[in-house]
């Protein structure tokens, strides 16, 4: 049975309401006369063609474009067009996006990104020596971004792999270098010296990562020898009681003996001044006597004498001074015992 094609056209139209140009359009494609698999082959590869030309860069994503495999061109977000695929290829990257790497345990989130396959694996990560030679439990946090997307995309083959692996290097190292207590109580200090020092790491290796920071967690030791540890907790913090005690002690023994000291030095410096003193005056005095006595001689002598006597005179208590004529002298006895006052 054969169809009358302008008849059911027009029948089309009058249910339809068809303007007239889509009749001249169907008119004008029917003198082509194309077999319909050839016509629907060219419908396909004009829509693939289409669809490979025109592309949009979301606003917080960037495209770089490759030409038979080599680096083009980067494209700013927008509307963007490229040769078709086969020739160009697009490869869009979010450079906004901060993204997270975890290290030592495990996000409950559903969305949480892992390469760790088991718990025991995750643990094993965070266990580090420090530079006291003491085990701990290290855990942190990893936040990066994308800066450079030709080096992300072309100068290192797997960009994620190579954070974690220089993440981890660089936190034994930093971790490393410290004691198990500066390791608990100074984590803000070494999160900033490990994000230095994985920054450095992954600009020498032209990774086109930027570390946005790193975050430190709860720091502890392992479980088995956690009693140990707060038993030698407890004894340093009585080791330094007993150090501040001991400067205490020392702070006031210390200033008290000095002052000691050097009150007995001044004393035995006035002491000795005052006989230095002493004695020069008694050499100076001795040696004007002596001037005095070389001119006069006899009357030195005398003088001294007369001086010595009435040092020596009032020490002897009672005196009796006879003529050497007299020659009895108990009637001098009973001097003392006038008026009946017996002595």
């Amino acid at each position: 049975m054969s169809w009358d094609w302008e008849k059911l056209k027009e029948q089309q139209q009058a249910k339809r309401g068809t303007p007239p140009q889509v009749d001249e359009i169907l008119n004008q494609l029917k003198k082509f006369k194309l077999p319909g698999g050839l016509f629907m082959v060219i419908i396909i590869l004009a829509l693939f063609f289409g669809s490979s030309v025109v592309y949009t860069v979301k606003q917080d994503e960037v495209g770089v474009v490759q030409r038979f495999g080599k680096y083009a061109r980067t494209e700013n977000p927008g509307l963007n067009f490229k040769l078709p695929a086969g020739i160009e290829k697009v490869t869009k990257v979010n450079v906004k996006r901060v993204q997270t790497e975890e290290f030592g345990f495990r996000n409950t989130q559903p969305n949480n990104r892992s390469r760790f396959t088991s718990d025991t694996e995750n643990i094993q990560v965070s266990l580090m020596l420090t530079g006291d030679l003491n085990v701990g439990l290290v855990p942190w946090i990893v936040q990066y971004k994308i800066k450079n997307p030709f080096d992300y995309l072309f100068m290192v083959k797997e960009p994620r792999t190579l954070l974690i692996d220089m993440s981890e290097a660089s936190m034994r190292t930093v971790v490393g270098d410290r004691s198990i207590n500066e390791v608990i109580s100074k984590r803000d200090e070494i999160a900033v010296e490990a994000r230095l020092q994985l920054q450095k790491e992954l600009d020498d290796a032209s990774s086109g990562v930027q570390i946005v920071t790193i975050e430190m967690k709860k720091t502890n030791v392992p479980g088995p020898v956690q009693p140990s540890f707060n038993e030698v907790n407890q004894a340093t913090q009585e080791k330094e009681q007993m150090i501040y005690q001991a400067r205490e002690d020392y702070n006031k023994a210390i200033p008290a003996a000095r002052g000691e000291a050097e009150r007995t030095i001044k004393a035995a410096e006035g002491y000795a001044l005052d006989r230095v003193n002493r004695a020069e005056g008694d050499s100076a005095r001795f040696i004007s006597v002596y001037n005095e006595y070389v001119k006069a001689k006899d009357v030195t002598k005398r003088r001294l004498y007369l001086e010595t006597l009435k040092d020596l005179f009032p020490k002897l208590g009672k005196k009796y001074i006879i003529d050497s004529d007299m020659q009895n002298i108990l009637p001098l006895l009973n001097l003392g015992n006038q008026g009946g006052v017996t002595k």
